[in-house]
Formats: C-alpha cells, sequence, structure tokens
C-alpha cells in the first residue's frame, strides 16, 4: 500500500532532523550558525536552507540543541569542564591530564584549538569515547601557556620563514615575518618566541630571539637542547661576580665551631672524569669494642658545607633555588652553582682543608649502627679516588687504604643485603657512556658497568640520607613534625601492576599485585628472569608500573628504597634540595621552631619539575649522540629487542648499540598489522603473525633525523625460533 504524501512529508522532515543533529552533536560544546550548518550539508537553495530553518526550530523546542542569543546553535547533550594539562602524544591526538579524573580525555586535533603539549587548558568532556576506552573532550580555553620559546632549524624563503621545532611534541612550524627573521642564515639552529597564535589553520607567529649556529655542531646542538627544555648554559654576570668575591679561606673561629676530621682517614671516590666532588668517607677504628668484643667503626660521611658560603637571598642563591639542580649531558656538566663554588670552594679536592656538614657513625662490621652525630665539620681528604682505582684495590687486596676501603665495602655489602631484605627493589637500568672525538662525535657507544666500589659509595650516602631524615622526623613527638624536605617514591600504580602481572604469566612468571608481599615478589622476578630472554623487557614493564619520586614535605615512604623516612643531603653542590636539607637539619639542631611549610612545599614542587627537565634534556643528549652515531654504521643488520608496541609501530633496542628506533606499522608490508595493547603485540590480519614486546629481531636503519633525534628502522626478520632455542638451552642448562 502507498504512502500518502503527508506521510512521506513526515518521514523526510524527520530525516533531516535526525541528521541535523547529529551534525550539531558533532560539534560538541562548540556553536554552529545557520550559514554553517547550511555549508556543512551542502545546502544552496532557499528552500533547503528554510527547511534546515525548520528542523532546528522543533529541534530547539523539542529541548535536543539549544539557541544562543547570537541566534547560533548548539548540542544540549551534557557537558562537563575540568581543567587539566596537554600530553600531546602525536600529531593526531593528544591526552589531557586531571587530577579531577581518574582517565586521561582524549582530544583529537583539530579540537585542541592550538593547544600545545604541556598547556594548562580548560575541557569540555563529553559522555562519548574513542574506541570504547577514554572519555572524549574539546579544549575550550587555554588557560597557561607552558612555554612560548621553541629552538629549531630555520628555513628562508624570499620575504618570510619558518622555523621547524626540534621538540617531537611540538606540530607546528612558526612562521617569521621577514623583519623578524634577523641575521640567521638558511638551516641554522634558532630560539624562536611566538608571538601570535592565530585561527584554526594557520601556523603561529614569532621572532627569532636568538641565533644558536649551524645545526649539526656539538656545542649548538647541545645548547639547542637545553634551551628546548627552558634550561639555562650559562650564568648571568652578576651572579659570577658574586661568587668570585665569596671569601675561600677558613678562619680559626670557623674551625672552633665544628668538629675536627682532617687527622682521621679521608678520601673521596668519583667518576674519572669528575671535577665536582660532594661527598668524602673518614673511616677510623675504635678502641672500644661491643659486649661480645666486636669491632667498632666510626665512618663519617662528609658532605661539602656549601650553605657556608651561599647565603640566603644573595643572587647566587636565587640562582641555585631557580635552577634547582645541575644538568648532565652527555659531553658536559651545566652546574647549578658558579665554578668557583662548584669545582673550587665547596669540592672536596684532596690535601685541602674543607668545611663539611657531616653524618658520622659509630657502627660494627656488620653493619649496626651504635651511635650516630650529625654536624659541621672540618676535613683533610687525603686521597681522591676513580671507581676503577678503588675497584681494583678491593678485588686485589693491595694498594693505597686497602685496609679502609675492604672495610668499607664489607659494611655495604651487609647494609646493601639488609637493604633488600627489607624489601627494597633491585632493578638495575643500563646505563651508557659515549667515547667522543675532540668535536664531540661519537665514535663509539659503552655501557656503565656498575660494581662493589661504585655500590660502596651509594650504601653510604642512602644510610646519611635516611638517617637524617629519620632523625628530623624524631625530633618531636605526635603529629605536629617539624618541616623537612623529603623525597618520597609512592607504592607502585595498582592498575598498571595488574596488566603486568598478567603478562608476566605468559612467561611463566605469577605476581600478586597488592602492597603487602610486591617488593619482594618484584624482586624475585628480577631474580627469576636474569639471563632469559625475557628479562629486558619484563624489566622495562616493571619499572614503567613504578611512581615517580618527588620532593615533598609530607613524610611519606620510599617504596623503591624501603625506607620509611629518607631526605637528600648527600648532594647540595648539585641539588638544591640539598641545600634546604642542610639549612633545616642545622636550624633544628641549634634548637629553631618549626620552618613554613607552604614555603618549603613550594619549593619542592619547583625543584621536582626542574628535575624532570633536566632528565628530559639528558635523556634528549643521549638519544642525539646515539642518532649521530648510527648514522655511520646506517648499512650493517642489526640484532635487537622490541622495547616497545605503539599503534604507529615497535621500537627496537639495538643490543650492540643500546639505541632505540622505530619500525613503522607503514613499513611492514607483508600484511596489515593491527595493534593489541592489552597483549602489547601487533597482529598480521591475514597470516596473523605477531610481533610482541620482546621479541628478538634483526633490523637496518632506514633513515635518521638528528633534528628530532629518531632513528627509523626496517624490520629484516622475526627471531621466533632463535628465541625459543635460547630459551630452551638454558632451560637445559638449568636443568
Amino acid at each position: 500500500m502507498k504512502k500518502s504524501r503527508k506521510n512521506k512529508e513526515k518521514e523526510l522532515k524527520k530525516i533531516a532532523r535526525e541528521e541535523v543533529l547529529a551534525l550539531v552533536n558533532s560539534g560538541k560544546s562548540k556553536p554552529f550558525s545557520l550559514k554553517q550548518l547550511a555549508r556543512k550539508m551542502g545546502l544552496r537553495d532557499i528552500k533547503s536552507r528554510n527547511e534546515l530553518a525548520s528542523a532546528l526550530d522543533g529541534l530547539f523546542k523539542s529541548g535536543k540543541i539549544q539557541q544562543l542569543k547570537n541566534g547560533t546553535f548548539r548540542s544540549s547533550k551534557e557537558v562537563s569542564y575540568i581543567t587539566g594539562k596537554v600530553d600531546h602524544v602525536n600529531p593526531k591526538f593528544a591526552y589531557i591530564v586531571s587530577d579531577e579524573l581518574e582517565e586521561d580525555i582524549w582530544v583529537g586535533h583539530k579540537d585542541l584549538n592550538y593547544a600545545i603539549d604541556g598547556d594548562l587548558v580548560k575541557v569540555a568532556v563529553h559522555k562519548s569515547a574513542i574506541y570504547g576506552r577514554k572519555p572524549e573532550g574539546e579544549v575550550v580555553e587555554i588557560l597557561q601557556r607552558s612555554k612560548k620559546e621553541f629552538v629549531g632549524k630555520v628555513e628562508l624563503s624570499t620575504r618570510f620563514a619558518f622555523v621547524i621545532p626540534d621538540s617531537r611534541k611540538m606540530y607546528y612550524d612558526i612562521f617569521i615575518p621577514n623583519e623578524d627573521i634577523k641575521d640567521a642564515k638558511n638551516g641554522e639552529k634558532v630560539i624562536v618566541e611566538i608571538t601570535e597564535w592565530p585561527g584554526r589553520d594557520k601556523n603561529p607567529v614569532g621572532f627569532i630571539k636568538e641565533v644558536l649556529g649551524a645545526a649539526g655542531d656539538n656545542d649548538v646542538e647541545m645548547h639547542s637542547i637545553m634551551a628546548e627544555f627552558g634550561l639555562p648554559t650559562k650564568f648571568p654576570e652578576k651572579v659570577e661576580d658574586h661568587a668570585n668575591k665569596i671569601e675561600a679561606g677558613i678562619t680559626e673561629k670557623e674551625i672552633a665551631k665544628r668538629r675536627d676530621f682532617r687527622d682521621i682517614t679521608t678520601f673521596t671516590i668519583d667518576p674519572v672524569d669528575a671535577k665536582d666532588f660532594d661527598d668524602a668517607l673518614s673511616i677510623r677504628k675504635l678502641e672500644k669494642t661491643t659486649d661480645t668484643d666486636e669491632t667498632i667503626w666510626e665512618i663519617g660521611v662528609h658532605i661539602a658545607d656549601v650553605t657556608h658560603y651561599v647565603r640566603p637571598n644573595t643572587v647566587v642563591e636565587n640562582e641555585a633555588s631557580e635552577r634547582a639542580t645541575s644538568v648532565y649531558l652527555v659531553d658536559r656538566v651545566i652546574p647549578m652553582l658558579p665554578e668557583k663554588l662548584s669545582n673550587e670552594l665547596c669540592s672536596l679536592r684532596p690535601n685541602e682543608e674543607k668545611l663539611t656538614f657531616s653524618a658520622v657513625f659509630e657502627m660494627t662490621e656488620k653493619g649496626k649502627i651504635l651511635k650516630e652525630w650529625f654536624g659541621r665539620t672540618i676535613i683533610y681528604s687525603d686521597r681522591r679516588f676513580h671507581y676503577d682505582e678503588a675497584q681494583e684495590i678491593i678485588d686485589n687486596g693491595q694498594g693505597d687504604f686497602v685496609s679502609e676501603l675492604t672495610t668499607l665495602n664489607n659494611i655495604a655489602l651487609k647494609l646493601r643485603k639488609e637493604r633488600f631484605k627489607k624489601g627494597a627493589i633491585g632493578f638495575e637500568t643500563i646505563e651508557v657512556r659515549f667515547k667522543l672525538d675532540e668535536k664531540g662525535k661519537p665514535l663509539g657507544v659503552i655501557p656503565k658497568i656498575r660494581k662493589d666500589a661504585h655500590k660502596l659509595i651509594e650504601e653510604f650516602m642512602l644510610l646519611a640520607n635516611r638517617r637524617v631524615a629519620e632523625f628530623v622526623y624524631g625530633m618531636k613527638k605526635g603529629k605536629n613534625k617539624n618541616t623537612m624536605v623529603y623525597r618520597t617514591h609512592d607504592y607502585p600504580d595498582q592498575d598498571k601492576l595488574k596488566a603486568f602481572s598478567v603478562f608476566a604469566k605468559k612467561f611463566g612468571h605469577n605476581i600478586k599485585p597488592d602492597e603487602e608481599n610486591i617488593s619482594n615478589a618484584l624482586n624475585q622476578l628480577v631474580e627469576d628472569i636474569e639471563g632469559k630472554p625475557e628479562q629486558n623487557v619484563l624489566q622495562s614493564l616493571a619499572i614503567r608500573t613504578m611512581a615517580k619520586a618527588i620532593y615533598t614535605t609530607e613524610p611519606e615512604i620510599h617504596f623503591g628504597l624501603a625506607f620509611k623516612h629518607y631526605t637528600h643531603f648527600t648532594s647540595p653542590i648539585r641539588r638544591y634540595p640539598d641545600m634546604m636539607v642542610h639549612r633545616l637539619l642545622q636550624h633544628y639542631l641549634e634548637g629553631g621552631e618549626s620552618a613554613d611549610k607552604n614555603y618549603y612545599e613550594d619549593q619542592c614542587e619547583h625543584s621536582s619539575e626542574k628535575e624532570r627537565k633536566a632528565a628530559e634534556a639528558e635523556r634528549a643528549s643521549i638519544k642525539y649522540k646515539q642518532a649521530e652515531y648510527m648514522m655511520s654504521v646506517d648499512d650493517k643488520e642489526f640484532e635487537g629487542i622490541v622495547s616497545g608496541v605503539t599503534e604507529w609501530g615497535i621500537f627496537v633496542e639495538i643490543v650492540e648499540t643500546k639505541c632505540e628506533g622505530l619500525v613503522r606499522m607503514s613499513d611492514l608490508d607483508d600484511d596489515y598489522y593491527e595493534f593489541d595493547p592489552d597483549n602489547y603485540r601487533i597482529i598480521g590480519r591475514k597470516n596473523k603473525k605477531m610481533i610482541t614486546l620482546g621479541d628478538d629481531v634483526k633490523v637496518t636503519v632506514k633513515q635518521i633525523n638528528l633534528e628530532k633525534r629518531t632513528i627509523d628502522l626496517w624490520l629484516v626478520s622475526l627471531n621466533k625460533e632463535d628465541r625459543r632455542k635460547k630459551k630452551k638451552e638454558q632451560e637445559d642448562i638449568s636443568f
């Protein structure tokens, strides 16, 4: 039976309203004018536009859309607003990280409205979700820009230029008008400041603030990295002048205020290329013994007394507070303090009297502390060891201060054993150093190997840090404790732990993700996977479950070290929090009242943020040198391990050089691969071939982008058979 003309019109009207509603809802909180909607729907004649107006009127009256005072229309869908920071993952989308929601918010590139990585933004959050995983949103307001200066390479045209940013999280090239190019030459590295963020589909506008020099020059690239992360490369003249005027002499009056260790055996152990020596150890055998006739040793952990020289409210102090940390790039250190202080006055150089702040322990050879003392001291370092020298003496049992080094090492081993017994986590990440020529070009990549001499120093520094924290915490009974700067490390995220335990089970390892036994479970895992094919991948994933350590005035635990209270006392030349700890400790030793908690909490947050940026700069310099090194060996086939799996490709760590590169999905041409995030793998749609985190592969270099510090790789082969064979061989050997 044919429908009447009237019913047909009603049906057409209904369809039109549904189409219009879908279009208005697609804008989320963004309003549309009648003209904009007509253009989007391809309506050109007056009759069609009238029908659109009628449909809009009907939707408005039914409450399905809103009409604003200016005549535009907006969705009536429920929208909530939150504030968060942008994590600009890739050019296609970003996540908004907010304390107001448990889940991050997914925002497509077009809905970011020129927000960039690190910006503080207001976001309209919608109930709909992308792929059913994350709530979706739209940036409606940029509350605070994370940065306005960027480093990049300039590309000149006749009447203008563009700067292509180095940062992998800045996805806009910056337009430079002709009059703002300065004297920059094509291809040079520059610092550009953005002055204008224009409308949609246009580039930000800026001016060249500083020309750094030729791209590829080692000094220029290192300065570029510092500038990229907003870190300084030199001190203001007034800071250098003030530091140079600080008196170097030690008066008898000052010595009289201090405990004198000048006649006690003291030495430093540091890297071979170190210039600033924060810490020294003294050791002497005491004549008294324990009730069971155990020998008692007095061991002093002596730390440069930086705060004796750097006074509050001076330009040097203010600069140190702002920098908060020294920055360690592959070929240089950018110090927190001027050289006069860091390498001369405060550095515990051999055969010189130095002012120190010390933690002194009377302890047995089993590591039991019988007595402790904290305060200001004066020392005389008898010898400067570098790590390899000290290790050789420990190994061979002969050389300078062999008895003292052996005793310290034996006690350190017992302290370490006790620490792990109480739940300290034993992850050992592999770090690399570079062999460089005189121009900074990398000739080789060398893994850093930690031996007993490193661990000896580490254990006594950990001891001093822990006991200082516990001492200040225990000075006041009850809940109202003295304000202190602590270094804390929270328990791992439970959701991440659960996901990790599921993945570890695929390799036959059972982990129960609860707070009571997680430390023991993780340490057992470290022991179980040592030397096995899955060692790298499982250890890497386990580290990712960990929280980040921060500075705070809250006396919380340090999970990774298994300490109830912990601080940073032992490196004031290179860390501002240690300077704060020295001041607070001395203040309380003199009977002072609890310090202003709000002030110190603000300083802690600032120091944590600066530490994060310094770590990012260090990683960037390593990645640059790795990419530069790989350019010289780009025709070679390498063995690698799949170190990461994402929707756009697989990351591979090359075994020989520890460099990481990306095999892009688009370059896997034997099939169409789909991302399986729950199992850390990709799967071929037709051939069902799986590439999983931890797989052994062979790769070659496809291309290298030095500016972005990235390495693209070709996948040559997947060595699953080799992997299974190696695992079987290891099982046979262990059997």
